[in-house]
């Protein structure tokens, strides 16, 4: 870590909880932005499964099968 990257860090330590929720927020929306290649391929996905488990090519399982398997 360098040095200003320190130097906020030990500023941030002194902000209240609620203070560094807000930081941490804000500092997240700057790297996580949204792709729109990635949605419309995740978009066109969600759309083929929908469609393979309506037509019955895709079977589902109910939440409660799912948890008992890492139960």
């Amino acid at each position: 870590m360098n040095k200003a990257t320190q130097a906020i860090v030990e500023q941030a330590a002194q902000l209240s909880v609620n203070e560094k929720i807000e930081l941490i927020d804000a500092l997240l929306a700057t790297v996580d932005k949204p792709d729109a290649e990635i949605d419309a391929l995740w978009a066109s996905e969600a759309e083929s499964r929908l469609s393979a488990y309506r037509n019955g090519e895709l079977l589902a399982l109910d939440l409660n099968q799912v948890l008992a398997k890492y139960r």
